[in-house]
């Protein structure tokens, strides 16, 4: 039988697509068992079925991208897709703003394609918004993440006169819906992760990939009086728990700065860093172990740490307005929004010292998992777009997909 082929970045690269894609890929074998599946990764990808030769330190990365196309000859290809993943430079450092990526979609155009682009942002520069423009009329299905990015693209496109385009599909980020720990086992796993000393108290987490775009330092600076407030309302002992680590080197100055003042709130008894990976089974125990969490960020189409936030079916309170951020927050139901420090805190207080609420948002976010975001979900809605871009290329007859707002 023809087999899946996805091209991506892969683990053990430290890439929030590399995991989204991990994930994806177990649910995808589970909805299409009789198919094989072979990843085309960057060449630091590896497993099994991994076929590491996208380099791009070749203008030409997406010859052997091809070639290993052919050689396997699926019956769809699914593209995960960021800038930064097929961003050639040249000798004088002038990057080639994703030209590789469209040739190599003209050079796969017998094959049914699904582009599953991660940045799509609702107000695009003029460059982003050509290139979209091409993808949607090289590859078969475009899956975009978040409505919001599909009826926001509807006005720009009107604006410039294009023709909007027809194969655009909305498949929400998956979520897994085998990670959620009952409350009497809560206490373990705080021992097993080595928090012994927050056994019996309430967590709030800081959780994730530490990045200056996070801007941790926003929760960070307000902990110490927030802490207090909520231990005299509440009468119990709350914690700060910030578990991740740096991924970027560029990030590093306002890593260190994170950890300093985490460190100093640690020496007060009040906070705690945790150093880890964000990836696997770890991710989602750390993330077990807290009440709530805090999700501030600059910057964010849409997000991994809330994908796992959703997955664990726990109350947040994030940015706004914010992207898909924002609009997960608004279509679950499940978490609140802050616009400002005064809003961030008055939150944060709220969430603490309202237990039925905490619970109240927790269940929105059962109920938005397993109807929406689970991988299962979103593995069967994969299968779906897999059918209409077969059948675009076998029938020559073009995608066609409601807008959002007809």
């Amino acid at each position: 039988m023809r087999p899946i082929v996805m091209i991506t970045s892969w683990p053990p690269r430290l890439c929030g697509i590399a995991t989204f894609a991990e994930e994806a890929v177990e649910f995808i074998k589970k909805a299409c068992p009789k198919r094989p599946l072979y990843i085309i990764s960057h060449t630091d990808g590896k497993g099994e079925f991994v076929k590491p030769v996208l380099d791009l330190s070749r203008k030409d990365w997406y010859i052997p991208v091809v070639e290993t196309v052919k050689e396997l000859d699926p019956t769809i290809i699914h593209i995960q897709h960021e800038y930064g993943l097929y961003h050639n430079f040249n000798k004088q450092e002038k990057g080639d703003i994703n030209s590789g990526f469209l040739k190599m979609l003209d050079l796969l155009a017998d094959y049914p394609t699904i582009v599953e682009p991660h940045t799509i942002h609702g107000r695009m520069k003029t460059h982003e918004e050509e290139f979209v423009k091409s993808l949607a009329q090289k590859c078969s299905v475009l899956l975009f993440k978040c409505h919001y990015q599909k009826w926001r693209l509807e006005w720009t496109f009107t604006n410039h006169g294009w023709k909007i385009p027809t194969n655009i599909m909305v498949i929400q980020h998956g979520a897994r819906p085998d990670r959620r720990w009952p409350a009497e086992e809560v206490d373990d796993l705080k021992r097993e992760l080595g928090l012994e000393d927050f056994v019996g108290k309430h967590i709030i987490g800081l959780i994730g990939w530490i990045q200056s775009n996070k801007r941790w330092d926003i929760f960070i600076d307000m902990w110490e009086e927030i802490y207090h407030k909520i231990c005299e309302q509440t009468g119990k002992e709350w914690a700060l728990f910030a578990a991740g680590d740096m991924r970027d080197p560029n990030h590093k100055q306002d890593y260190e700065k994170y950890v300093a003042g985490l460190k100093v709130l640690e020496s007060a008894g009040i906070a705690k860093y945790y150093q880890f990976i964000p990836r696997g089974e770890v991710y989602y125990k750390v993330m077990a172990v807290c009440d709530f969490i805090v999700l501030p960020s600059m910057d964010e189409t849409q997000s991994g740490t809330l994908a796992r936030i959703i997955s664990l079916n726990k109350p947040f309170i994030t940015t706004a307005p914010m992207e898909g951020l924002t609009a997960q927050t608004v279509e679950s139901e499940g978490g609140l929004l802050f616009t400002s420090k005064k809003s961030l805190k008055r939150g944060v207080i709220k969430l603490a010292t309202d237990e039925d609420l905490r619970f109240r948002l927790g269940t929105k976010l059962k109920n938005y998992l397993d109807a929406v975001t689970s991988w299962e979900v979103v593995a069967e809605q994969y299968v779906k777009a897999y059918d209409l871009a077969v059948k675009k290329v076998n029938s020559k007859i073009p995608v066609y997909i409601k807008p959002e707002f007809p």
